[in-house]
Order: C-alpha cells, then sequence, then structure tokens
C-alpha cells in the first residue's frame, strides 16, 4: 500500500496583528508550496487523533486510531505507519496498541529525555469519555520496520487530592458568570462542578490525552483534559515517565486539549480547544510554577471549534494550528507569532474547503533535529477518510 503524495498549494498571509487580543483577519496575500502526502489511501473506517514523534534516525512514526466510530464502537484500535529517512512514502499501516473489546483513542507519541518512546492513549471504559483510564507503553527498540517492540505497558493511574476541589472553587471566581439562566430545579453550572470535584472517584479517572507534552530533560508535563469536567489537568513526572503525579486542574468553562509551549521567562502558555459557552474562541492559561498550577481559561479572540495546537521553533518562533471557525471544521489555520505569543499573524490555510464539506482537525505538530516541521491531522472528506501529513520548511514561512 502506497502512501498517496502530492504538493498543495497553502495561502499564507504576511499581515500581523499589533495585539494578542486583536487579531487581524485579512485577505492572504502570498502563496507558497508545502510536501504533502495522505498516509494511507482515504477509507471508510473512521481515522482520528493523529501524532507524530521523530526519531533519532531521522525516521517519523505516526499513530491514530482507527474502527467503527469512537467511544461506541469497541473495535477501536491504534493504528501506525513510519516513514523512514530515505523513503518518500509511509509504509503500509500496522497495529501499534489494541486493549480487547474496548475502544482505544487519543494517542500521543513522545520520546523522553533517554530517549525511550512512550505511547500514551486512553481505553474508554462503559463506552464513556469520563470513565477512561491512561495507558502506556514503553520501547527503546523502535528503529526497525513496523510496531516498535514494546518492553513495558501499564496503566497511568493519578489521586488528585483535596486541593483540586479547593482550586475549582477558588478558579471560578476569576471567570465570568456565564450561567444563562438559573431555576430552583435547575442548579448553577458552578456548583455542579464544585460538588463533581469533592468527590475523589470523578476526579481520579476520566483524564484524557490528545496533544504531545513538554519534555525538558527528565521532566514531562503532560496534557490531559475530561470531558466530565469539561477542564484540563497535567500529568507530571520528573523520573523519565517512570511516576507520574497530577497537577492542579486548569479550570474554566471548557478549556480542553491543552497545547503548551515556555516562554524564556519560564511562564508555561497553555492554548486550549474552546468546548464550553459561545462564543467558542481558543482560550488561554498560564503556569509560572513548571505546570503546577495555572491561572483560570480565559476566551482569546480567536474563533475556535474542534483543536489547536502549538509549537515553540528552535528559532523562537511559535507556531499555532486550530480551526478558525465557530461552526465546523473545514478550515484548518497557521499563525505564527515571533514573541512568543504575544501577538499573531494572521491566518495561513493549510485547508479551507469553501464547500464546507470536509472536516480538518486534531493537528499534530513537531519540529526534527535539521529543523524542518512535520504536521499530521484528521482529513474527513465525503469519498473516505485518512491522515494528512505535511512537511514545512520554516526557514520560507514568515
Amino acid at each position: 500500500m502506497k502512501s498517496l503524495i502530492k504538493y498543495c498549494i497553502l495561502s499564507f498571509g504576511i499581515l500581523f496583528s499589533p495585539d494578542f487580543s486583536s487579531p487581524v483577519f485579512a485577505q492572504n496575500q502570498l502563496l507558497t508550496t508545502a510536501f504533502c502526502q495522505e498516509i494511507f489511501p482515504r477509507q471508510s473506517q473512521h481515522v482520528h487523533g493523529s501524532s507524530l514523534v521523530a526519531l533519532p534516525n531521522g525516521d517519523l512514526l505516526a499513530v491514530w486510531f482507527q474502527g467503527s466510530g469512537e467511544r461506541t464502537a469497541d473495535d477501536v484500535v491504534l493504528m501506525g505507519s513510519r516513514k523512514s529517512r530515505a523513503s518518500t512514502t509511509w509504509s503500509a499501516p500496522f497495529l501499534m496498541g489494541d486493549t480487547p473489546g474496548i475502544p482505544d483513542c487519543n494517542p500521543v507519541l513522545f520520546l523522553n529525555g533517554k530517549n525511550e518512546l512512550f505511547l500514551i492513549w486512553i481505553a474508554v471504559l462503559g463506552n464513556r469519555w469520563e470513565q477512561s483510564i491512561l495507558r502506556v507503553r514503553r520501547s527503546l527498540e523502535y528503529s526497525s520496520q513496523g510496531s516498535p517492540t514494546w518492553h513495558w505497558q501499564d496503566n497511568i493511574l493519578l489521586k488528585p487530592g483535596d486541593d483540586f476541589a479547593a482550586e475549582v472553587k477558588l478558579k471560578f471566581k476569576d471567570l465570568p458568570n456565564s450561567d444563562l439562566a438559573w431555576a430552583e430545579y435547575a442548579p448553577a453550572y458552578e456548583r455542579m462542578i464544585h460538588e463533581a470535584s469533592m468527590d475523589t472517584k470523578k476526579r481520579s479517572i476520566g483524564w484524557m490525552t490528545r496533544i504531545k507534552p513538554l519534555v525538558e530533560n527528565n521532566r514531562i508535563v503532560l496534557p490531559l483534559y475530561s470531558d466530565g469536567f469539561n477542564f484540563s489537568l497535567m500529568a507530571i513526572s520528573e523520573d523519565d515517565g517512570n511516576t507520574w503525579f497530577p497537577s492542579k486542574p486548569l479550570v474554566g468553562k471548557g478549556p480542553i486539549q491543552p497545547a503548551l509551549a515556555r516562554r524564556k521567562n519560564g511562564d508555561i502558555v497553555a492554548m486550549l480547544r474552546d468546548s464550553g459557552d459561545g462564543p467558542a474562541r481558543i482560550q488561554q492559561s498560564i503556569s509560572k510554577d513548571n505546570g503546577i498550577s495555572w491561572t483560570a481559561a480565559q476566551k482569546t479572540e480567536f474563533p475556535n471549534t474542534a483543536s489547536v495546537e502549538l509549537l515553540a521553533l528552535k528559532d523562537g518562533r511559535w507556531w499555532m494550528v486550530g480551526n478558525d471557525i465557530s461552526n465546523g471544521r473545514y478550515r484548518l489555520a497557521l499563525w505564527i507569532s515571533s514573541d512568543e505569543g504575544k501577538s499573531w499573524s494572521v491566518p495561513r490555510y493549510l485547508e479551507n474547503d469553501q464547500s464546507k464539506s470536509g472536516s480538518f482537525s486534531y493537528p499534530s505538530l513537531i519540529q526534527d533535529s535539521s529543523g524542518k516541521i512535520h504536521l499530521s491531522y484528521s482529513s474527513h472528506l465525503p469519498k473516505g477518510k485518512t491522515i494528512q501529513y505535511l512537511q514545512l520548511d520554516p526557514e520560507k514561512i514568515y
């Protein structure tokens, strides 16, 4: 099975916004090309949630989940493909992981500080997102063809303490009141979330992966989110992923699937998908203590529906990719910042389906040791579904 190769025409804007809170949306003025591939031919099965990792030997490894649906489909497994450094095509897909009879979703691939390969994902118990369990596989033998040889598999179990509930109550005071209606028989949203946060069972399960972690030496900050609480949390390891502990919750009204980048002053910035009340906007939160605690997430001015990804480049610029619309997934945009996210360029479109029949979401964005940028995302069209791959040269995109 050979990958489908083409060159994509992408529209890139060259105007910049004066500040973060007021992005400029202008007609794109510059055209360039990028190397594009469908990792496998389009198919009828559901394929979604890809993740990329650049291996030390120059190969790329991709993973995604695939089956007849998502959380309600018990045949969902993790599939992968490999693109060797010497090849222009991706390999035939192979199995990367499966919990028999239970949906496996939202895989994330990364290397720790010792170049050990990690695959972390969720097994969806009871076919409900809020009952998901974090699973992990590790490998030191991942350079051969096909799936890596896994030397370890386990669950990641987190136990947020009483400070979880205290943080939820505290941070909600920093948020605007958006309870649009209230009645005696319909308790306030904030009160219900606070009551749920005091339940030790609810705060211990249902944390889900989606975005790559921030890896710095032997420290790993892995972004997680909960559809039950509709906000986020970090799983943190200070020993290369051997043990994990939870951060305080990243509280807000719908800030999920955090994407992380660290500023030169030490702050970690999280840009988040908006799963809350309208208008749908990318949300932002900041940690000043290495990911332990977070400001209450606030909406920015960037429209958003399905996804957001963030990458700090080696040259100091930041790239952000996401759906910059509030009514679908038919447009996927790239923004560039030269001041660590304080201001951003106009959107530069990776996908812009004027028919609005396509769906492009859940990007994974990495940079390899040579400086090249690699991007994958779900590409769903009426004729079938695939994982789209793009290689971009940051020296040619400003």
